[in-house]
């Protein structure tokens, strides 16, 4: 006599599937274009996304958060630092921003590594710079204050040493 499985089991195998095919993180990754437009970019850790949902109760804006998220780990991100950076900003827009405005009048000279630039309807955001003083990332800083514009840039701005 063949026993049919149990409805337990049957659950637990489709739970198991779900989360092996990744429907368990909650969906699928989206592409750096399509993070950078909803105003996440590779940089967000998922635990900032758990702190996020702990703040913010938009479940959808949450899971967005979760879908660019970077994996939270001890090795390159929490390492990953650049020689400069750009704040651009669109002109016209920074009224709207007095925060990004407040880090532009009264802080931004503390950070000789840091130019500012101004091009018309662009966000704010920071344009990080590697040695070369190529791009390499741009993070959108719409929402953020003026002490963590002066926090991020002070941990992940490291400018090159010059030889002498």
């Amino acid at each position: 006599m063949v026993r049919a499985p149990s409805v337990a089991a049957a659950v637990a195998v489709a739970v198991l599937l779900l989360c092996l095919s990744g429907l368990c993180r909650g969906a699928e990754r989206l592409g750096a274009r399509e993070c950078e437009e909803l105003g996440f970019t590779g940089l967000a850790l998922c635990s900032d996304c758990n702190a996020l949902a702990e703040f913010v109760k938009d479940q959808e804006l949450v899971d967005d958060c979760r879908k660019c998220c970077t994996e939270d780990s001890d090795d390159s991100i929490s390492k990953l630092v650049y020689s400069g950076a750009i704040i651009e900003v669109c002109m016209r827009k920074l009224v709207f921003y007095p925060e990004v405005v407040g880090f532009l009048e009264e802080d931004k000279d503390d950070f000789p590594y840091v130019e500012s630039r101004y091009a018309y309807g662009s966000p704010p955001k920071l344009i990080m710079l590697d040695d070369k003083g190529e791009q390499k990332e741009t993070i959108r800083i719409d929402n953020w204050k003026r002490e963590h514009i002066r926090q991020f840039l002070t941990e992940k701005v490291k400018p090159a040493k010059s030889e002498t």
